[in-house]
């Protein structure tokens, strides 16, 4: 590596570096908030609120780098630009394909380790993450909190108006259950004095006392008053086999949602590569003529790649991949070659 090259480097890590904690840093507040969820149905410590949020790690670094990468390099040039060095290098003599073939490099380096995290790390923190919060469910008791709307027992949406511990364990006032119609249920609704729930080895009991129930049909509606009832769930007493990486992604070929998952995780594992001809394009300027615009294309192109994921993705899973990723390869290269080394 040259110096000039080393000096590009070191510009770009600095960008890139403030630029992904930023991005890493809201990332995970937004996983952090999905990880609360799960706090609403069962009760977990702090450590284990950290080994749910590194089995999210993987998830969280495949969107951030990409995204980080791009506006990286494209800012990086602009720089560069708004100092007139880039002009300066021109003028000696140095071509502005070397610079491209290098960051395209680096770019290719970036998505090759993506590819790892997309293909390697995810599936497995995936099959992890759902396996510890089955387990969770199993051996932990359920928790419901008082005046919370949105809480869930099996199929039933419950509210529950208030809350005391009793005999070592939590006592329920005011339950109000919905279950919305079904093909084997109709719309039922359950209003309870008490209620209490119980953890048989995984097998939630909620019993309900001094209460009413109602089942709406289209023609008619049935009244139930009862002193007692119990509702009861099942686990499934064993947590899902962790699978083989060639056995979770073969799954693809027959699952439509499996298929959408390993395209949409390829496809951004890929962008570097797709987008760095677009990000030099934008960042090497004549700053004196071309001060705006860099901001705009910048987005228009991650708006554009990402939509194009949403849009094609749902009809052609598997043919995205080859049809979005040479779209835009070959899109930026002709950008490139137009914009930058005819003029330079």
């Amino acid at each position: 590596m040259d110096r000039i090259n080393r000096y590009f480097l070191s510009h770009f890590f600095s960008m890139f570096g403030s630029l992904f904690a930023t991005l890493f840093f809201i990332m995970s507040i937004v996983f952090f908030i999905q990880i609360a969820r799960v706090t609403s149905v069962i009760e977990i410590t702090f450590f284990e609120l950290g080994k749910l949020y590194l089995f999210m790690l993987p998830q969280i670094l495949l969107f951030t780098i990409p995204i980080s990468f791009f506006i990286s390099l494209g800012l990086t040039l602009f720089k560069l630009s708004r100092e007139n060095e880039t002009i300066v290098l021109f003028t000696l003599g140095y071509s502005p394909k070397k610079i491209a073939r290098f960051f395209f490099l680096l770019a290719t380096l970036t998505s090759l380790l993506l590819l790892v995290n997309a293909l390697v790390l995810l599936p497995i923190a995936g099959q992890l993450n759902k396996n510890f919060i089955d387990y969770k469910r199993t051996n932990a008791k359920l928790t419901l909190k008082a005046a919370e709307f949105g809480q869930r027992f099996s199929d039933w949406l419950v509210f529950i108006e208030g809350k005391h511990e009793k005999d070592g364990g939590d006592e329920y006032e005011q339950v109000v259950m919905y279950a919305t119609k079904s093909e084997q249920n109709n719309e039922r609704l359950l209003l309870a004095e008490e209620g209490r729930i119980a953890n048989a080895q995984g097998e939630l009991t909620l019993s309900l006392e001094k209460g009413r129930g109602y089942e709406f049909s289209p023609s008619r509606m049935h009244e139930l008053i009862f002193d007692e009832m119990f509702i009861q769930t099942y686990g499934s007493g064993s947590l899902a086999e962790v699978v083989s990486l060639a056995q979770y992604w073969k799954e693809a070929r027959t699952n439509k949602r499996r298929a959408e998952g390993l395209s949409l995780d390829v496809l951004v594992a890929l962008f570097p590569m797709a987008s760095a001809l677009f990000a030099l394009s934008f960042g090497i300027v004549t700053y004196r003529y071309q001060k705006r615009g860099i901001y705009g294309a910048t987005f228009l192109v991650l708006f554009a790649y990402f939509a194009l994921i949403m849009l094609v993705n749902k009809a052609l899973p598997l043919l995205s991949i080859p049809l979005i990723f040479g779209l835009f390869l070959v899109a930026s290269w002709f950008y490139f070659q137009r914009k930058i080394v005819r003029r330079y």
